[in-house]
């Protein structure tokens, strides 16, 4: 399993906002610059993550952006969800079609299995993921 660019550049780019807790507010250009997104790009996260409620944007003197609630609350998986809608392993759990579904012994398990999925993303905070380590201290 692999996520989508634009899940992972979210990811990124919540990231570096969570750096800028406590800080006072950051902008979508400030963001690019410090991960190297493009500012379109950034913009169009912005976006979706404001609008699953995990930033806030204030308009005017002193606005930018900040984290819509504390980092510790806001988990890879909800960050994914903002931007890929619910996490799920196969569309037929979606309930897409599927050309095998009346044969399919799986089917009823797939709940079960993205559930896991999800909680492992759940369990991992934004708090985590803003810290900076290297690769051998998150392997430890």
């Amino acid at each position: 399993m692999r996520l989508s660019n634009l899940a992972d550049y979210a990811v990124v780019t919540m990231s570096a906002a969570a750096r800028h807790c406590g800080g006072g507010r950051t902008s979508a250009a400030e963001l690019a610059a410090e991960t190297g997104l493009p500012v379109p790009t950034v913009q169009k996260l912005v976006s979706k993550l404001s609008a699953a409620g995990l930033l806030r944007s204030t308009r005017g003197t002193g606005g930018g952006l900040q984290l819509a609630r504390p980092a510790a609350a806001i988990t890879v998986a909800d960050i994914v969800e903002a931007v890929e809608g619910p996490i799920a392993l196969t569309a037929c759990v979606e309930g897409a079609e599927c050309s095998v579904e009346h044969d399919c012994s799986v089917r009823p398990h797939w709940p079960l299995v993205n559930a896991a999925l999800r909680g492992a993303l759940a369990a991992i905070p934004l708090t985590q993921l803003a810290r900076p380590e290297t690769l051998e201290q998150e392997v430890a």
